[in-house]
């Protein structure tokens, strides 16, 4: 079972999700929090695998929560929510760690199949955030740590990294390739060095800058 936690400041949001997600068979919720406040300690209380977090919270925000558990190493696989494209949570919240952002208004299957991915080792950036925010993506991703030239990446590379920004984690890029995964880790850690940055996401996000996606 795929431990959650949810954060979110609205009752009815967190019951929506909750009961939506209790439809699934292998997706567990271990607790939900009100406030930036509880999830910190809900994070420690309960050890979730993948956690839910709401974006813009009174007192302390999403980014807020996602910052200090990133600064204290106790920070779970984490999908940020909202309910607006907001291009500037995105981008701090993957200078904070976050491994996905996604629209309240998804679908529990995408919902689900998302959760699945991050906890397995993928990212959720869908394109359902809109092409306003991947503009915004474009503009900013230099503000990342990276290196520039990067170095040129193989046809092999550049197919796993589309595959990797469609959220597929190793184990699922090595099944759609042939490949074991072991195999797949090397060649991933290889295009990290590549492109300069030091995660998946910061790849993806370099690899949109530079057309290579």
């Amino acid at each position: 079972m795929i431990r959650v936690l949810l954060v979110d400041d609205q009752h009815l949001v967190r019951s929506g999700i909750a009961g939506l997600l209790g439809l699934t068979h292998d997706i567990e919720m271990v607790g939900e929090a009100a406030s930036g406040e509880e999830a910190m300690a809900l994070v420690a209380a309960r050890e979730p695998d993948v956690m839910l977090l709401d974006v813009r919270m009174p007192v302390m925000s999403g980014i807020e929560v996602l910052t200090r558990l990133s600064a204290e190493k106790r920070l779970p696989a984490t999908i940020l929510l909202t309910t607006f494209d907001d291009d500037e949570a995105l981008l701090a919240g993957i200078r904070a760690g976050a491994r996905g952002f996604l629209l309240k208004d998804i679908s529990l299957e995408q919902l689900a199949d998302d959760i699945r991915h991050v906890a397995a080792g993928g990212t959720a950036i869908r394109p359902s955030i809109t092409e306003r925010v991947l503009a915004g993506v474009r503009q900013a991703v230099s503000e990342f740590d990276c290196l520039d030239p990067p170095c040129q990446l193989t046809v092999r590379e550049t197919e796993i990294l589309r595959l990797l920004a469609s959220g597929l984690n190793n184990r699922e890029v090595a099944l759609a390739l042939g490949t074991a995964e072991g195999t797949m880790k090397n060649q991933v850690s290889s295009i990290l060095s590549k492109l300069g940055v030091r995660d998946r996401v910061r790849a993806v996000l370099r690899g949109i800058e530079l057309g290579w996606i």
